[in-house]
């Protein structure tokens, strides 16, 4: 009987309902921008998005976002999202003041609750799991995830007692010299017993030099009640990295830039000079596939198996290219679909077009996709060949097998039919002189 009631008591807590509390109203000053922190862009992706797609992952269903300067913002980028619901902070007065002000949304709540900033798009779901994993089986009021850091800079630090249980988290400006120079830090990702947390929120004072509400009072607090309180060692380094200025932009990117394309080679791509290699979060790329130096590839994009990009091309968001395909030195290809086997290998912009398989683009070839209007689409048979230096104004088609000469401008009014060569400007069809014929 105690066994099964062992498991009953753990098929209740992993059954438990658990919501995110997504802090996000902070004024940003320092990123000196018209433009909400939370919005600006890491490899292609919006900061908090990172942060809702990573709860979201962790299994996490219900989010509520707390928001406050440029709010309106923020709101209007999610409004089509499904699970978010808002809560202004206004003033900003702490993160325990951002959780008090969440208290309405949340009455009759008695599930849990992961706590974590919305300007940390390194957290990784894995993270978030083991979090609530560890605070459903240690039955704990609040469990925190915690980090070492050789540079501590200003996060919270970890206080413990000498059989390693946590008792405390002090604010760096509050801490002690002893205090300051401890390397395990709170990078403010808790998981909570809500009952636990609504019951000592009122007791949160802002006696401290900032005059805030701070979150890590109430982690106190439960300690002091005797709840049970656990701090977990297990988030990398890179996760606690949080974006406050542009300098913080910058390194963040660079280490999402890292992750991604660590996890690109892991899963068999070649590139061969990761220092130079700019690739959105949103790109897939397939087996086999190379990608040399001083290339930019912004999502969404699809790159396919056995494809060769770069050195020193830049594909915009909705390039395709099938499998085979090799774009070279120069080129630039924006809501491009490139076939199997096509050949784009230097000098060359290709815009708002379809290329069959099999295609040859010559070098200095350009698409003139726009009319300064509008945008218009060109299409490319299966087994063309374009000349150095066509230029194919838009709208306007290459049939399949269809050729240009050096230099052609194939126009709306003159595109290539299948198998034909059009030459010359405007191009017209190549008439070649009868054998025998003198110059």
């Amino acid at each position: 009987m105690a066994a099964k009631e062992q498991r009953d008591k753990a098929r209740r807590v992993s059954e438990k309902p658990v919501k995110s509390l997504i802090l996000a109203a902070g004024m940003s000053t320092r990123m000196k921008s018209a433009r909400s922190k939370m919005l600006h862009e890491v490899c292609g992706k919006a900061i908090l998005s990172y942060v809702l797609d990573a709860c979201r992952e962790a299994g996490i269903t219900e989010q509520i976002i707390i928001v406050g300067a440029l709010r309106d913002q923020v709101m209007a980028a999610y409004a089509d999202a499904k699970d978010l619901a808002w809560v202004v902070q206004e003033p900003q007065q702490g993160t325990a003041h951002a959780v008090m002000v969440a208290q309405d949304a949340l009455r009759g709540y008695e599930g849990d609750l992961v706590v974590i900033v919305g300007d940390a798009p390194l957290i990784r779901p894995e993270t978030i799991r083991t979090l609530l994993e560890t605070h459903r089986k240690e039955a704990a009021a609040v469990t925190l995830v915690t980090a070492v850091l050789d540079d501590p800079k200003w996060f919270g630090r970890i206080l413990r007692d000498a059989a390693g249980n946590l008792r405390g988290i002090v604010e760096a400006k509050e801490a002690t010299p002893e205090e300051y120079a401890i390397r395990e830090v709170n990078p403010s990702y808790y998981c909570f017993s809500w009952p636990a947390l609504e019951s000592v929120l009122g007791r949160v004072t802002n006696a401290n030099s900032k005059k805030e509400y701070y979150l890590t009072d109430a982690v106190g607090l439960l300690i002091g009640d005797g709840r049970k309180a656990v701090a977990i060692s297990a988030a990398q380094a890179e996760e606690v990295e949080a974006v406050n200025s542009r300098k913080d932009l910058a390194l963040v990117a660079s280490l999402m830039r890292r992750r991604i394309l660590e996890r690109l080679m892991a899963e068999g791509v070649t590139i061969e000079d990761p220092a130079t290699t700019y690739i959105d979060w949103d790109v897939t790329v397939g087996q086999d596939t190379v990608i040399r130096p001083g290339t930019v590839i912004r999502g969404p994009s699809r790159i396919g198996r056995n494809c060769v990009v770069g050195p020193m091309a830049h594909l915009r968001p909705e390039t395709v290219m099938e499998d085979g395909a090799e774009v070279g030195a120069f080129v630039e290809t924006k809501n491009a679909h490139l076939g199997r086997d096509v050949l784009v290998r230097h000098l060359a912009y290709l815009g708002d077009c379809t290329v069959g398989p099999r295609t040859n683009v010559g070098c200095g070839t350009i698409i003139a996709n726009s009319d300064g209007r509008r945008k218009h689409r060109t299409e490319i048979g299966a087994d063309a060949f374009l000349g150095a230096g066509t230029l194919l104004v838009a709208p306007t088609s290459v049939g399949d097998g269809g050729r240009t000469g050096a230099g052609a401008v194939v126009t709306r009014a003159h595109p290539v039919p299948p198998g034909e060569t059009y030459v010359g400007v405007p191009a017209r069809p190549h008439a070649p002189k009868p054998k025998g014929t003198k110059r």
